[in-house]
């Protein structure tokens, strides 16, 4: 049966592993407490020895002798070899031998009859069961053999003496008593060494706990400070908190108080979170170390009795990086890369705040549109750093001229956009709006060099307020940009304020554009118009030029100037001229099929179709398509589509037109700003004079003067020359008079369907005969 792990018979460990541990961790002891047992045994019998002298000249002097002298030879013998032992096994064997022997020494005592002899008979096995260090079992077969051979030598010779029984009784009342307290002894000092044991181990573990909780709370990463409840005084802190407050070596945050290193209003918010939660988690706020830097910190508290004293446990989290990083997402989201000036997104998120702000204060609000003119034309000839630079120098420009309460930011490409909000009302926020339009234009003015050449930058405004033009920001931005077109539409480089008419044309030109594109999925409405061209001498008829017009189903039939704001729209412009270039193909294929010649047809281009990925290649694949000669058809451009950008996509695009027999005509010939720069870089084979010199020939004499040269000029570089809008004789004689070849106008033919061609080319003036050319210049 075990009793708390020790055995009821013996009083031993029960696991011999943990015997053997109580033994070898008690071995110094024992050691100890043998040699004293052999050296009390050697001094003692050294005592009787010399008490034992009495019985000199005796027959028990010889056994009290020897058995003196062999117990003290044996007590040093056995110190002798305490030197050398290293366990409690070897300790064992030398006690049992020394038991051995002295029991054997004592027996030859013993047979000496005397009281020391009784003495040694009845209390030596008891002694060496109490005193030796041995296992039980060993302890009781020594004490039993000890007994039996002391007690064998006091009773010989036979025969037994009357007290023999009287003897063993008191040997075996002696030895069971020793046993039971051998038992007790054994188990009361295992519990002892267990309870030892078990302390020693516990407070290992916790000095252990405790060293490993320091040296965790020294190595954690995250600065950990441990502070006062009661005053915020800080009692300690790790080595990553030292790190991050700036300790130097040697020093301690121990002489500061929280209210060192937060401010106040945050330690009363920070409190209030203790109060109501108990803890604080991942609160966000800023903090002040020693070297007074201001650092961003998501703080957690937890609240702890530190010996009875309640202390706060703060974790900091460094997170001025990351917020020095959110800056500068939230800056590169919210402006221009390139310029430094807010983006689109703010933009709008602040003209928000400004439209509401006004509604509140019952306030204005301007908005300026503001877009480069000409700056393609930087970026085609100089390049893209060119342009570049030219944006960064205009954000400055408008930088320093609004006001400190404006926004100035870029919308993207040469676009940019003032949000004027300045608490004003009515007419003065007009003409504040008006007062800085004009500012920006004088800032913008004076030429600056780039790219090695001096460009000076030019802007059209649109300028539109708020409330008076628009109640949210999504039509004053409507109205700007409606304004900004208008002031385009009117030569650029100026400002314009939006005014309501805008808006209807624009709904005009939007419901136009629908209509166009239905007409276009219909497959109907367009249709192509001929005007011929004749031989200004002859009178026969050259040519027609093709021109758009709209069947519109509630309209009637349009003019181009009606519809001609769906060529702003790419798409559409470049679907309405590809339907027209193929009804004006099959026109002329059913007019040659019908052996009727009606010439060269001119067939215009606008500035949307050159935007078409392959635009001279799609015209030639039409015309191969339609089974029409080259010679029959021709192609017209006007100088806006030559001024309007491209000029390498136009020039390849007729180069291309040229070479494969498309004649190309300059129609509207010196109404642009480089008329002659266009005959020296593009393949022309022919000019138009425009209508308007032509009209009032007769009666001014500058347009006379403008006919003349340009005619002069045509005969010069070999080009053919057509007059239109011809509607007078005057007129004709003036052109004829002057070498004018073709001409084009009323007094000719007007526009006419397709369907009337035929008839007009079967009746030409000169077929007619025996007229003279001036009869047939009447025809029409």
């Amino acid at each position: 049966m075990l009793i708390q792990g020790l055995t009821s018979f013996g009083g031993e460990f029960a696991s011999p592993e943990r015997e053997a541990t109580f033994q070898a961790e008690r071995l110094p002891e024992t050691i100890r407490h043998t040699r004293l047992v052999l050296i009390l045994t050697a001094a003692l019998n050294l005592l009787f020895f010399l008490n034992d002298a009495r019985f000199a000249g005796t027959d028990r002097f010889a056994p009290v002798l020897a058995s003196r002298f062999s117990i003290i030879v044996l007590a040093v013998l056995g110190l002798v070899l305490l030197h050398r032992t290293r366990t409690f096994t070897g300790l064992q064997r030398i006690a049992v031998a020394w038991q051995c022997t002295t029991v054997a020494a004592a027996g030859y005592l013993c047979t000496s009859h005397s009281e020391i002899a009784l003495f040694t008979t009845l209390m030596a096995p008891a002694a060496y069961m109490l005193v030796l260090p041995t296992r039980f079992a060993w302890t009781v077969c020594s004490g039993v053999v000890g007994t039996i051979i002391l007690l064998g030598c006091y009773l010989m010779p036979l025969p037994l003496p009357p007290t023999a029984l009287g003897l063993l009784l008191v040997c075996g009342l002696v030895n069971g008593a020793t046993m039971l307290f051998v038992i007790r002894s054994n188990r009361i000092r295992r519990l002892e060494w267990a309870a030892t044991e078990s302390e020693r181990r516990v407070n290992r573990e916790l000095t252990e706990s405790r060293a490993l909780f320091e040296t965790m709370f020294r190595a954690v990463p995250v600065p950990i400070v441990v502070a006062h409840a009661r005053d915020g005084q800080i009692i300690s802190t790790n080595d990553a908190g030292n790190r991050f407050f700036g300790v130097r070596d040697g020093d301690t945050l121990a002489h500061y108080r929280t209210r060192d290193f937060v401010a106040g209003s945050e330690r009363f918010r920070m409190q209030q979170l203790l109060d109501r939660n108990g803890a604080v988690r991942d609160h966000e706020t800023r903090i002040t170390i020693l070297s007074g830097e201001h650092r961003d910190i998501l703080l957690s508290i937890e609240t702890v009795q530190v010996e009875g004293i309640g202390c706060l446990v703060s974790s900091l989290v460094d997170i001025t990086s990351r917020k020095a990083i959110e800056e500068q997402v939230r800056l590169a989201a919210h402006h221009d890369v390139l310029t430094g000036l807010p983006n689109r997104a703010l933009f709008q998120a602040t003209l928000d705040t400004s439209l509401h702000r006004a509604a509140a204060d019952g306030a204005g609000v301007g908005l300026i549109l503001l877009d480069l003119d000409a700056f393609k034309e930087v970026n085609d000839t100089l390049g893209h750093d060119s342009g570049d630079a030219l944006l960064k120098e205009v954000a400055r420009r408008l930088s320093g001229a609004i006001d400190p309460g404006d926004l100035v930011a870029r919308l993207g490409g040469d676009e940019f956009v003032i949000i004027v909000d300045r608490n004003q009302t009515g007419a003065d926020c007009e003409r504040s709006l008006g007062a800085l339009a004009n500012r920006i234009l004088d800032a913008l003015h004076p030429p600056m060099p780039i790219g090695g050449r001096i460009v000076s930058p030019r802007a059209s405004l649109g300028l539109a307020l708020y409330p008076q033009h628009a109640r949210n920001a999504a039509d004053l931005f409507t109205d700007a940009d409606l304004a900004l077109y208008a002031a385009k539409a009117s030569g650029r480089n100026c400002a314009t304020l939006f005014d309501p008419t805008l808006r209807a044309n624009i709904e005009e030109r939007v419901r136009v554009t629908r209509e166009m594109r239905a007409s276009l999925d219909e497959g109907c409405g367009l249709v192509p118009f001929y005007q011929p061209k004749v031989d200004l001498v002859s009178g026969a008829v050259i040519g027609f030029e093709a021109l758009a017009r709209w069947q519109h189903p509630t309209r009637g039939l349009l003019m181009p100037n009606a519809f001609s704001t769906v060529f702003d729209d790419p798409e559409i412009g470049i679907a309405v001229g590809s339907a027209l270039r193929r009804q004006v193909l099959a026109d002329i294929a059913g007019w040659l099929g019908r052996d009727l010649d009606p010439g060269r047809v001119f067939i215009n281009l606008s500035a949307a179709q050159f935007a078409q990925g392959d635009l001279a290649g799609g015209i030639l694949e039409d015309i191969e398509r339609s089974g029409v000669p080259r010679d029959h058809v021709g192609v017209e451009v006007t100088e806006t589509v030559l001024l309007a950008g491209h000029a390498e996509r136009v020039n390849a695009v007729l180069d291309t037109l040229h070479g494969a027999g498309i004649r190309i005509a300059l129609d509207d010939f010196g109404t642009g700003y480089a008329s002659l720069t266009h005959l020296k870089q593009f393949p022309v084979d022919e000019i138009k004079i425009d209508r308007s010199f032509v009209r009032d020939l007769e009666r001014d004499a500058n347009d006379a003067a403008i006919v003349t040269a340009v005619l002069q000029l045509g005969r010069s570089l070999n080009l053919a020359v057509t007059a239109e809008g011809v509607e007078t004789l005057e007129q004709a004689t003036f052109l004829r008079a002057e070498g004018c070849t073709n001409v084009q106008g009323y007094l000719y033919g007007k526009p006419m369907p397709a369907s009337r061609v035929p008839w007009f080319l079967r009746n030409r003036p000169d077929l007619l005969g025996g007229e003279e050319p001036s009869q047939q210049l009447q025809f029409a």
